[in-house]
């Protein structure tokens, strides 16, 4: 009787909810005004390449699918944006796999994101990876201490080289995209992966994500 009593107050309460109209009000979002300046040229380039382009080719360019549920064929049938790989994924079912398989599993997916048979746009597909301290899903790549061991070092001009070192065995994998740097300012050491973040100080942080990012590039 109780749990019939409590679904009629919540029908109720939710009847008068469900009858009122939702309103956003788009006028009152914040403006930011971006570093980066708009290249007319590039924004007419992506205009025109959506213009080409089927649903099923829209929906495809947002899915990201782990490389451990996916294949080269299933990206040109679908149409995919991005792949990853996870911290278990890797190239043919294999964990232990060697830096040419990532490189040919890498060539694989863009090869078929490329194809514009059948009047596909054909656009190129990117391949994300967790390289935070270095790039560690790769059997013999170089690693680093983890961010919170990385912060506790101080040193910013280190943590450039330790990007540009990263970036160059990222690159010789294939990927072109990783997931850092983590910039995350952790207060409550109860959240699981604190030990991501560099600091809980967010000066400290803020001096190590930009040199982390120029070293990247």
């Amino acid at each position: 009787m109780k749990r019939l009593m409590l679904l009629a107050l919540g029908a109720a309460v939710a009847a008068p909810l469900a009858a009122q109209e939702s309103t956003v009000h788009p006028e009152i979002w914040p403006s930011p005004a971006w570093p980066q300046q708009t290249d007319n040229a590039v924004e007419a380039k992506i205009k025109a390449l959506i213009a080409q382009m089927s649903v099923e080719e829209k929906v495809g360019q947002i899915v990201q699918a782990d490389i451990a549920s996916v294949t080269p064929a299933d990206v040109r049938t679908y149409h995919l944006g991005s792949v990853l790989n996870g911290g278990s994924s890797g190239p043919y079912g294999d964990d232990f796999a060697a830096a040419p398989k990532w490189l040919q599993l890498a060539d694989a997916f863009y090869e078929a994101s490329v194809d514009k048979s059948g009047g596909r746009v054909g656009i190129p597909i990117i391949w994300g990876t967790d390289a935070v301290h270095g790039h560690s899903n790769i059997i013999g790549a170089t690693l680093f201490p983890h961010n919170i061991g990385l912060g506790a070092m101080r040193d910013p001009d280190l943590i450039e080289k330790i990007a540009q070192a990263t970036a160059l065995e990222i690159r010789a994998t294939g990927q072109e995209w990783t997931f850092a740097p983590t910039v995350t300012v952790p207060r409550d050491f109860r959240w699981g992966r604190a030990y991501e973040g560099y600091s809980s100080d967010p000066k400290l942080v803020a001096s190590y994500v930009e040199r982390m990012v120029r070293g990247l590039q």
